[in-house]
């Protein structure tokens, strides 16, 4: 009896340390990034350090709103350890509900402030712009917008596209105008693109998709979709609006560490990772996206950050107003 009780006793104890090292050489993320960009840095990132990863990825109708509502959810029991975003904005509406934490990675000290979190609840790194993209086949250079007010001009009319508003980055653009312009007005504009006919597509790559296939001239989407159609061979073109405007919108992905996840230390070592110089290098060939270290060999299609006027973004307010406007988003695009 004394042998068998010796013989549970240290099975169970074999039991319990094979479950925590198992647990210890974990790491949970969850990511709007699309998987076809993400999830190669994570499997890079699986074969250098031996940490196993479990990704959970947003559909693209659902983009950042899918994983961000599953956040929220999880708050007081959360089973996510990194967050990464392919925004600030939805990380920062985490951050407000106490869901982040702080953590400061010395891998971003040469990043510049304005795309971090004061308080380190959140870095930015490889950026992306929202831009048009025009048909060549479709539109002549003269005719070309070269801001997003053109757009509801008459000669676009029905011919125009963006993605549905209450997902992804269409809904930071739209409350990033809210911000710039302020609300009176850029309810004005969305009235105008509404009364233009402005076609509302399922998601970025869904714009992309009719601009190809030459049912509308043109459509707002990010840099990634119009080099990716490029790279696929299509007959399209960019265009960084507002160059002599409010300018174009540039948009950091971001990552952060989840408040009492599970696997911090783990979490911390991937949130390095993703900050690194590699990983931007990475993302610059695979997705078109723009470092934010400085001195990093990029593509030659992959424009400076130094050569785009951005907008000026105020993050945190754009956060806000990003929860404030979305009754009046779904009511616009459903109307």
């Amino acid at each position: 009896m004394k042998n068998t009780l010796i013989i549970i006793t240290v099975f169970i104890v074999l039991v319990v340390a094979s479950s925590c090292n198992n647990n210890s050489n974990i790491v949970v993320v969850y990511t709007s990034v699309d998987q076809i960009f993400s999830e190669p840095i994570l499997k890079d990132f699986e074969k250098e350090t031996g940490i196993t990863v479990k990704a959970v990825f947003d559909t693209e109708e659902t983009k950042s709103t899918g994983v961000l509502n599953r956040l929220i959810a999880e708050k007081d029991n959360p089973q996510c350890d990194v967050f990464w975003s392919g925004d600030p904005v939805r990380t920062i509406v985490l951050k407000n509900k106490g869901i982040t934490m702080p953590y400061q990675s010395k891998i971003a000290n040469d990043i510049n402030p304005i795309f971090k979190d004061i308080e380190h609840n959140w870095t930015g790194f490889s950026a992306r712009a929202r831009v048009l993209i025009y048909n060549k086949e479709l539109l002549g250079e003269k005719d070309i917008p070269q801001s997003i007010f053109d757009l509801s001009k008459e000669q676009y009319k029905g011919k125009i596209a963006i993605a549905n508003p209450l997902f992804g980055t269409t809904t930071f653009h739209l409350s990033a105008l809210f911000v710039a312009l302020g609300d009176e007005k850029a309810r004005q504009f969305l009235t105008n693109l509404k009364n233009n006919e402005v076609v509302i597509a399922t998601s970025n790559g869904d714009v992309k998709k009719r601009v190809v296939q030459g049912e509308i001239f043109c459509g707002l989407t990010d840099t990634d979709d119009a080099y990716e159609a490029i790279k696929e061979g299509a007959n399209i073109g960019i265009v960084f609006l507002d160059q002599e405007g409010i300018g174009s919108l540039i948009m950091p992905n971001t990552v952060n560490l989840i408040n009492k996840s599970h696997n911090q230390i783990n979490a911390k070592i991937l949130i390095d990772y993703l900050l690194s110089r590699e990983t931007e290098a990475k993302l610059a060939k695979s997705c078109a996206q723009m470092p934010l270290h400085k001195g990093i060999e990029t593509p030659e299609n992959v424009p400076s950050l130094d050569s785009i006027i951005p907008m000026q973004i105020d993050y945190e307010k754009t956060s806000q107003k990003l929860e404030e406007i979305q009754n009046y988003l779904k009511e616009w695009s459903e109307n």
